[in-house]
């Protein structure tokens, strides 16, 4: 055997993730927001009025999970969903009164914990760590197909 289980950068990558998405889930329980419904909500507290497939391609993620992730936000009454009268298949996704009131919470929770973890970073090394990360992304998209 070449590596140790502790070895694979993939492990490292993948305990980091779980421990990131622990954090996160813990700080938005009290806002009733998932991680990745949270991506939703950022990307439209930036830009309101994106349509679900503009939220597709930013986040990466297939059609049927942003489509029922924008559902719950929905239910929630952080959002609303618009069918586009010039394209039915379209749909817009904009924020509530409740919704954007909310980013005022939830915002500066998620910037808070960007400096958690960032803490002790300098901008040359999350530039590195941009880098190498975009890498790693690559190669595993190349070698997918």
């Amino acid at each position: 055997m070449k590596f140790s289980f502790q070895d694979y950068i993939s492990i490292k990558i993948h305990k980091t993730d779980l421990l990131l998405t622990s954090l996160i889930k813990s700080r938005l329980e009290p806002y009733n927001l998932a991680p990745e419904q949270n991506l939703i909500m950022m990307l439209l507290w930036e830009k309101d009025g994106l349509t679900q497939n503009q939220i597709v391609e930013k986040l990466a993620k297939d059609k049927t999970n942003v489509a029922r992730m924008a559902s719950n936000l929905e239910k929630k009454g952080f959002i609303k969903r618009v069918h586009c009268t010039d394209d039915r298949r379209a749909v817009k996704l904009y924020l509530t009164p409740a919704g954007k009131e909310h980013g005022k919470k939830v915002v500066p929770v998620s910037e808070e914990f960007d400096e958690i973890v960032c803490d002790g970073l300098s901008k040359e090394e999350l530039q590195e760590l941009e880098r190498l990360l975009s890498k790693v992304r690559e190669n595993v998209l190349k070698n997918s197909q």
